[in-house]
């Protein structure tokens, strides 16, 4: 059976795992078996970690808006049904940023909503 040399393509899977583990501290950056196990450590966190940053942001968001809304003396809940029936259609994202940034005019939004929620009530 002839030789085969795979000198070439081991040290170009070495080198791209190594450079994957850039930054990584101690033999964690410099050995190959343990480099290539955090790095693939890391690639399965930040997989996992990209989906949950959106639940996450969702959270904060209705976080600050239940925060705001509540001055107005209704909850989260009362109030994404209210713009449901007002049919305003702002997400989650503006309203806490109208909530922090431009209180006023989150408050004018929820005094519509409150009325359509009103009306549909009665």
């Amino acid at each position: 059976m002839t030789r085969v040399k795979r000198g070439n393509v081991a040290r170009k899977r070495r080198k791209k795992i190594l450079k994957l583990a850039k930054g990584f501290r101690g033999s964690h950056s410099k050995l190959f078996r343990t480099a290539n196990q955090q790095v693939m450590k890391a690639l399965r966190n930040a997989y996992r970690d990209r989906r949950k940053r959106k639940r996450d942001f969702r959270r904060l968001w209705i976080a600050r808006i239940n925060g705001a809304v509540r001055d107005h003396g209704i909850n989260y809940s009362q109030l994404i049904g209210y713009l449901k029936k007002a049919n305003i259609l702002l997400n989650r994202k503006v309203l806490a940023q109208m909530a922090v940034l431009d209180p006023t005019s989150f408050g004018k939004v929820v005094e519509l909503a409150q009325q359509a929620g009103k009306k549909a009530q009665s």
